[in-house]
């Protein structure tokens, strides 16, 4: 486990009240699947401390964990600051690295293309660094496909021709899963037709 000593204090509830959602700080590192006692990892507020009514606090660790706690219970970790005159050092969580959730399309993917692209990223980042944990092959079709976003109508059926706009033409229609569609909208996938111009030329 990496972690790295720094001298912080502990904040009050008055001093939290007064840290904006930029505002970086440190709290404990235990979850509910992983007890790491006396650890800590940097955070941020959810909200502005301003707004605080009672209850408590919710912060988003950089791991993209959500974590509530009390500032003023004396029987929780509680919240720190990095601070150089601080009356305290707390152990911080490092980062070990990032773990990349990608859609990768690898064209006649087969079982040698698939090896040579684990052997490339495995020499870009030294040996055994690179493990592959969670592996989903998925075959797609070779079609050309135009991709949509169209706005879901409102009121009743067939009052207006539904609003389309283009956010892409692809080579296969998977792509559509890892769109991310506007509030409102939907996602629509036609197979792709060229326009043609029968416009005749001198």
């Amino acid at each position: 486990m990496n972690t790295e000593k720094i001298a912080a204090r502990r904040l009050s509830l008055e001093e939290v009240t007064k840290l904006g959602v930029k505002d970086r700080l440190f709290i404990s590192a235990d979850t509910a699947e992983l007890k790491l006692p006396g650890c800590y990892v940097p955070a941020f507020l959810t909200e502005s401390g301003e707004h605080f009514e009672g209850g408590s606090i919710t912060a988003r660790t950089v791991f993209q964990e959500e974590v509530s706690c009390l500032p003023d219970d004396e029987n929780e970790a509680g919240i720190y600051l990095a601070d150089e005159n601080g009356s305290v050092t707390i152990e911080v969580l490092q980062s070990a690295g990032v773990v990349l959730d990608l859609a990768l399309f690898v064209p006649g993917g087969d079982k040698g293309a698939l090896t040579a692209l684990y052997a490339a990223a495995r020499q870009a980042f030294g040996a055994d660094i690179v493990q592959i944990w969670r592996q989903g092959l998925k075959e797609v079709p070779d079609v050309k496909v135009d991709i949509f976003e169209e706005q879901i109508p409102r009121g009743r059926k067939g009052s207006d021709s539904p609003k389309r706009d283009r956010r892409a033409i692809d080579t296969y229609p998977t792509r559509a899963d890892f769109i991310e569609f506007s509030a409102g909208w939907k996602p629509v996938v036609e197979i792709h037709r060229p326009i043609v111009d029968n416009t005749p030329t001198i």
